[in-house]
Parts: structure tokens; C-alpha cells; sequence
């Protein structure tokens, strides 16, 4: 079994994508990381349907998602992956521009890990995404080992 934990970047905004998986190149992350563009995308990939890769039973995942997503929103994929008996143990990180009070209070009583506003100010969202991946470097992620409920 593979222990080395995948991160999942989940945000139809390919420049910030981008930002997020260069700085957390530069924070010393080597981990594989595999982007998704919109909420449908993940949501196959983790309930292991239709088209395009799946999940590998064993692996550690954590899940990097925005919230204003097309198809389906980060809010509504959130939701799926915790209502989920196996995906709940998936840590999920909200990276967003959304810094409303009601909507951080939604995604931590949805059961997000952490929620991290996107700065509009480009070196603190380089600043937020190096401490990220340096949370990456000590954090413990247990593997997902069953399919998804509808999996």
C-alpha cells in the first residue's frame, strides 16, 4: 500500500489552480496532485463514476476545493463527501475568495478541515498557500478504503 497522501485540487479558476500547485511545489510538496475543473469532475473521481480516473482504494487523499464551482458547487460536494460513511474520513480544505462569515460557519458545520479565504493580494495567497503545504508536511490523512456509497 501507498502511504504518500494525493492532493486533490478542485477550482474551475485555472490561474489560481495554478498558484496553488506552484506554491505548493515551492513549500517543499512533492506529493502527486491531481486538478479537477468543476464539482462534477470530483465527484466522480471520488465515488468512482462515469468517465475519467477514480480513487484508488488505500490511497490518502486531501481535497483542496472553491466553493463557486460550475455543475456543482463546492458547498454541495462538501456535503456529498461527508454524508459519505467512507469519504467523510477525506480531509477537505474550502480555498475560496468567499470570506462570508455565514458561509465559513456553513462549510465547518458541513465538516470542512480548514477554510482559507483566497487572498485578492497576490503574495498573501502565495503567503497562505506555502503555510498550507507546510501543513501538508506534518499532517496525518488516513486512506480511503471502501467505495463510495453509490460506488
Amino acid at each position: 500500500m501507498n502511504n504518500e497522501v494525493i492532493i486533490l485540487i478542485a477550482d474551475d479558476n485555472d490561474g489560481h489552480a495554478e498558484l496553488i500547485e506552484k506554491n505548493l511545489i515551492r513549500a517543499g510538496i512533492a506529493n502527486p496532485i491531481l486538478r479537477f475543473r468543476d464539482g462534477q469532475e470530483i465527484i466522480d473521481f471520488l465515488f468512482q463514476r462515469g468517465e475519467g480516473s477514480k480513487r484508488e482504494r488505500g490511497r490518502s487523499y486531501v481535497l483542496l476545493l472553491d466553493i463557486r464551482m460550475p455543475k456543482v458547487n463546492g458547498t454541495e460536494v462538501l456535503k456529498m463527501i461527508k454524508d459519505d460513511p467512507e469519504l467523510r474520513k477525506l480531509p477537505v480544505v474550502m480555498v475560496t475568495t468567499t470570506d462570508d462569515p455565514r458561509e465559513v460557519e456553513y462549510c465547518h458545520e458541513l465538516g470542512c478541515s480548514n477554510y482559507i479565504t483566497k487572498p485578492v493580494e497576490y503574495d498573501a495567497f502565495v503567503n497562505a498557500i506555502r503555510q498550507l503545504g507546510l501543513f501538508l508536511l506534518v499532517v496525518q490523512i488516513p486512506p480511503l478504503d471502501g467505495g463510495g456509497a453509490n460506488g
